[in-house]
């Protein structure tokens, strides 16, 4: 008994480092693409306020790779939310089989 529950601490200890872990890398990840957007954005605003053909048509280009990296933005937090969604679901799998109760649910038709 007493087995079960120290393995389980061990393995809910290994999920909060992983899950740590990721955040971090992702948080970080997405603060780079952020750094990037910042940078984006001034020249965009700088080329605009110049009203230069070549600058304006820069723009373009800028404003795509700004709406790509918003797109990564929301990949790297949608794999996020993954990962803890199953790391949570691994917790509790875990503790189910600890206590010694089965982890099955049944969804009723609604």
């Amino acid at each position: 008994m007493e087995g079960d529950i120290f393995s389980s601490m061990s393995d809910a200890t290994q999920v909060d480092t992983k899950v740590l872990q990721t955040f971090h890398k992702s948080f970080v990840q997405v603060q780079d693409i952020l750094d990037q957007n910042r940078l984006l954005i001034n020249e965009i605003n700088q080329n605009h306020e110049l009203k230069m053909p070549d600058k304006l048509s820069r723009n373009v280009g800028l404003i795509r790779e700004l709406n790509n990296n918003i797109r990564r933005v929301v990949n790297v937090y949608s794999d996020l939310s993954s990962s803890l969604v199953s790391s949570v679901e691994t917790t509790s799998e875990g503790e189910s089989r600890s206590n010694g109760k089965s982890n099955t649910k049944r969804f009723r038709p609604g």
